[in-house]
């Protein structure tokens, strides 16, 4: 099967540089998400036509892959790409993708703007074709208010025109180009459709722009099979909103919204506690075991790992993370590209950044900042600290107000604490440094070598009074 995705829109309504198909839902541009979902009906050929932005369109998908549930373990098929230019209408755009195209095999219709459609939504309309001995398949949705959208129009009876049956599709009309008994007509065209292979050239090259619109219609196909006694079929979607597209910020936001919806009912049925089902995002994949809650606005963006009992407290970010069971994120954390054990305690205020590994029991309290280090079983930093491109032991416990100092202008350089060790409040280690199992460090200390195991190491400016000693006072207003 060949896919054409069409791509050239400008997206006006948009009001931005940024080419439609670009704008993000669910962390994904919308030409991603149709991407994923034509990856997944495994085609022999993938052709994207795009227009204006062309250049950073195809930019964008030099280098892209399938995301989430249908990532595959063997490369994704290499992308063909076709431009149009000037932008003539649907017809004219498939047309341009034709040499592209394996001219033996049927070819499906998607578009890049319309990001929400169901795999399975897909499979149902290409068998359609295929069980008609591959007929012209239109997918097709009733909705209640069809302004702007092609009339699907049936014939009544037994009708003249060649294979249209009684119920039969005889043609499409486009809202501008429609009597008032057509705009009345309520199933319409989503212009999703599968074309047999052999027939695509011959129509494509018999189409008019005589319309309301001056453009090549894709949806006069349907007129032209009807003409050649070729079966025209359908099938619909499940939910209209998987054929909706988007036009406009405003559509953009209802469809995030929408797909959001989605997410958590199917996060709802797996056993997952939602705190409030329209209050949590997430921007990629999420997958949970049993007995998680997840407290209101967390968002969860790339891909997301709670295991068994993980609590996500309030306006939470996770991205790119695996948390272990029993594990607790209070509220307000940040936790990206990290892998965090099981029965740990983060935050709340805790930012965890990336290339850091927490083992079981580690607790982060607010205000702590933790950057590319590995921290050892039941340690813990409870207040106001940073740890930055160090190694941290088992049982080891941070004060408030330590930092490492691991950066010296240049480059970076790491922080050794081993195991049972004890930082006083307000150190400062400077990497790269060593602090030995088992070692004190008092408050205050600023380690410049290190620290040997299992003694006490101190670092401060010896304390003194001074006698007599007055507190400047302000002088009044006027005063020299």
């Amino acid at each position: 099967m060949n896919i054409v995705i069409l791509a050239a829109g400008q997206g006006k309504r948009m009001h931005s540089d940024l080419p439609k198909v670009l704008h993000a839902l669910a962390g994904r541009s919308l030409l991603g998400l149709v991407l994923d979902t034509a990856r997944a009906l495994r085609p022999q050929r993938i052709c994207i036509v795009h227009g204006h932005g062309a250049e950073q369109v195809r930019a964008a998908f030099e280098t892209d892959h399938a995301t989430g549930a249908e990532q595959q373990p063997t490369p994704p098929l290499p992308l063909q790409w076709a431009l149009q230019s000037p932008q003539l209408g649907t017809g004219h755009a498939v047309q341009q993708a034709l040499p592209q195209l394996d001219a033996a095999a049927p070819t499906l219709v998607l578009y890049g703007d319309v990001p929400l459609t169901r795999l399975e939504t897909l499979q149902r309309l290409i068998e359609a074709s295929r069980q008609q001995g591959g007929s012209l398949a239109v997918l097709t949705v009733m909705l209640d208010d069809p302004t702007g959208y092609g009339r699907i129009e049936r014939a009544q009876a037994s009708s003249p025109l060649g294979s249209a049956a009684a119920g039969g599709i005889l043609r499409i009309v486009e809202h501008k180009d429609a009597n008032a008994a057509q705009r009345a007509i309520r199933e319409v065209n989503t212009g999703i459709m599968v074309v047999p292979a052999n027939r695509l050239p011959g129509w494509l090259s018999r189409l008019s722009n005589a319309n309301a619109q001056q453009e090549y219609y894709l949806t006069d196909l349907v007129a032209l099979a009807v003409a050649d006694g070729v079966p025209v079929c359908s099938a619909s979607p499940a939910d209209a909103w998987e054929v909706l597209g988007v036009n406009s910020r405003l559509q953009l936001a209802e469809l995030e919204r929408v797909h959001q919806r989605n997410v958590a009912l199917q996060l709802l049925e797996q056993g997952v506690a939602l705190a409030d089902p329209a209050r949590l995002d997430v921007r990629g994949s999420l997958h949970c075991g049993r007995d998680v809650s997840i407290d209101i606005n967390a968002v969860f963006e790339g891909s997301v790992v709670l295991a068994d009992g993980v609590s996500i407290g309030p306006n939470c970010v996770l991205r790119d993370v695996r948390i272990g069971a029993g594990t607790r994120v209070e509220a307000f954390s940040h936790l990206d590209q990290a892998e965090i054990g099981a029965r740990c305690r983060i935050g709340p205020y805790a930012r965890i950044r990336p290339a850091t590994q927490l083992a079981d029991e580690v607790h982060i309290g607010n205000f702590v900042e933790v950057k590319a280090s590995d921290i050892g079983l039941g340690s813990k930093a409870n207040h106001l600290a940073y740890v930055g491109d160090s190694t941290v032991g088992a049982r080891v416990n941070i004060g408030a107000g330590t930092i490492t100092c691991n950066y010296d202008g240049v480059n970076k350089h790491r922080t050794v604490i081993e195991d049972d060790a004890f930082i006083g409040s307000d150190t400062q280690l400077v990497a790269p440094v060593r602090v030995g199992k088992g070692a004190t460090l008092g408050a205050g200390t600023t380690l410049t070598r290190d620290a040997p195991a299992g003694k006490l190491t101190v670092s401060r400016a010896r304390q003194s009074t001074i006698e007599n000693w007055q507190r400047p006072k302000k002088t009044a207003r006027g005063d020299s």
